[in-house]
């Protein structure tokens, strides 16, 4: 009995890292699918990084947009076995990139609210989020993207002016 016991718990640990990958998996694509579409929606927003607006621009407010994201559950234990052998922790890399897509994107649409065509001097800021013990952690990230929103209105063109 004792045998069939530790089967099983080697199975039910297997089905459980299978099942972790293939719910994140499928959590990943969703919300990456999601973020392009609304990539495309907000792709009228300029962002620039410069300090200051280009003339013709009305300063509208500062704007930021922030969120968190956890790891699932199969990104958390290759994680852990990196980090006993060591290695890139190239699992999370997809993580940040969703999470400054996300806070980029709700950066966009606070803008977009207030009426700004641009976003000037656009930075991020990253903090990982981990509670429990030492052994126990859950992987979380905030990033928060903030700038100055602006309505940038173009010059106009020698071709366009009254003669």
């Amino acid at each position: 009995m004792a045998f069939i016991l530790h089967y099983f718990e080697i199975i039910l640990a297997i089905a459980l890292v299978t099942g972790g990958y293939f719910w994140g998996s499928h959590a990943e694509r969703k919300h990456y699918a999601s973020i392009e579409s609304r990539e495309l929606d907000l792709a009228d927003i300029i962002v620039i990084s410069s300090k200051y607006p280009p003339d013709n621009a009305h300063v509208i407010n500062a704007m930021m947009g922030n969120v968190v994201i956890a790891s699932d559950p199969f990104k958390r234990f290759v994680a852990w076995l990196i980090g006993i052998f060591g290695g890139n922790m190239s699992v999370y890399e997809s993580l940040l990139d969703r999470a400054r897509r996300e806070a980029l994107l709700r950066l966009k649409a606070n803008a977009k609210e207030q009426g700004a065509n641009m976003l000037v001097n656009v930075k991020f800021e990253t903090a990982n989020i981990n509670y429990g013990t030492r052994n126990k952690s859950s992987a979380m990230m905030e990033v928060l993207a903030y700038g100055t929103a602006v309505n940038y209105v173009p010059p106009p063109t020698p071709s366009n002016t009254p003669t």
